[in-house]
């Protein structure tokens, strides 16, 4: 019968992966891991990543909710929709809107539209949407 040590084999280097990656997991703070599965899940979807967005350019991009509130614009309301894909940010802005049923925090979501620029924010004035999951 033999033993398993550190330095037998190839079952002995893939235990010592397993371990590094386990301890490398550990140490790095949930926000960060949080940000790489959804960088990830962007890449996935084919997403264009939010710090490439260029003003005056279509694009189809998307990620997670991250806040959603009214503000007034010339009068009338505003929905603006924060959406982050773990590189940056974008603001999908819905005219004359209040809510749109199911778009809360935390709710993943593909966003198809013109870029604008408001300052360093980056603006999509009544893109198309589409929940994801």
């Amino acid at each position: 019968m033999r033993s398993l040590e550190w330095g037998q084999g190839a079952g002995a280097t893939l235990a010592r992966v397993a371990f590094r990656k386990g301890l490398q997991r550990l140490a790095t703070p949930t926000e960060e891991l949080d940000r790489q599965a959804l960088t990830e899940f962007c890449t996935l979807r084919g997403f264009t990543p939010m710090d490439q967005l260029q003003e005056r350019t279509r694009v189809s991009t998307g990620g997670e909710v991250r806040s959603v509130r009214i503000v007034p614009r010339a009068g009338a309301p505003a929905l603006e929709v924060t959406v982050a894909d773990g590189r940056g940010l974008a603001t999908a802005v819905f005219l004359g809107r209040r809510k749109i049923a199911g778009l809360v925090p935390g709710k993943r979501i593909a966003l198809s539209g013109m870029v604008a620029r408001d300052g360093k924010r980056f603006l999509l004035y009544n893109p198309e949407y589409e929940f994801v999951a």
